[in-house]
């Protein structure tokens, strides 16, 4: 009793600072290329080495290369997360910070002081469950941006300087430039529109697998213990 009284009432876990510093150093480099030229055309010129041959079809189909490059770069990063984050386990810490701030804002309501105390006690474990699931997610951003900025990277220089013809038509408009912007540019929007279904019926395919998975282990964990309880 003492030890789980102690730590429900001990402190929450404190950030990963380590992870914090390498996120900012990544956020900065991805900067000095967004704001400088040359360097964002000479990284984009490396990977181009790479992606033009398989991907670029000599600029004759802009709309097909950012539709291929967007899938490879969701692929990769939604596979990534998938093998280093528990789908369950975050469900699962989802449900009870749902459920907890519920009966907290419940209890402020009705000004249940005795149930304030007890969720108060609590509310240290909810934030380490909490904070341990965006740790996850925050230690994976370095790993996927080394990949995502030299891409863009390369991009860039297809859309700015590799394209024949920028002007395509789309389902709202017959004549739109691809250099232009509206809030970002357009060939990002146009990115984002072709790529982002298939990242989310991707995504919630993964997860899919992985609940089922689950459960066929418990299933079978159950059925094993059957015979030894009979």
């Amino acid at each position: 009793m003492g030890s789980a009284s102690g730590g429900a009432g001990g402190k929450p876990p404190k950030p990963d600072i380590a992870n914090q510093m390498l996120l900012m150093l990544v956020f900065v480099v991805a900067i000095f290329i967004m704001f400088d030229q040359n360097l964002r055309q000479s990284l984009g010129n490396a990977v181009g080495v790479v992606l033009e041959p398989i991907v670029g079809f000599h600029g004759h189909n802009a709309v097909l290369t950012l539709f291929f490059t967007g899938l490879f770069m969701g692929f990769f990063s939604i596979v990534v997360r998938h093998f280093f984050v528990d789908w369950v386990a975050q469900a699962r810490t989802a449900r009870i910070t749902s459920a907890f701030q519920k009966e907290f804002r419940e209890a402020r309501q009705t000004n249940n002081t005795y149930k304030l105390k007890k969720l108060t006690e609590l509310q240290p474990q909810i934030m380490s469950q909490s904070l341990k699931t965006s740790q996850t997610q925050m230690k994976l951003m370095p790993v996927t941006m080394l990949v995502v900025i030299p891409v863009f990277a390369w991009l860039a220089n297809f859309v700015y300087l590799d394209l024949p013809s920028t002007m395509l038509s789309v389902p709202w408009s017959f004549d739109v430039n691809m250099r232009d912007s509206n809030v970002l540019p357009n060939w990002v929007l146009l990115y984002s529109l072709l790529t982002l279904p298939f990242s989310q019926v991707l995504q919630k395919g993964l997860k899919f697998f992985s609940f089922r998975k689950r459960l066929e282990k418990l299933e079978t964990k159950g059925e094993e213990e059957k015979p030894e309880e009979e």
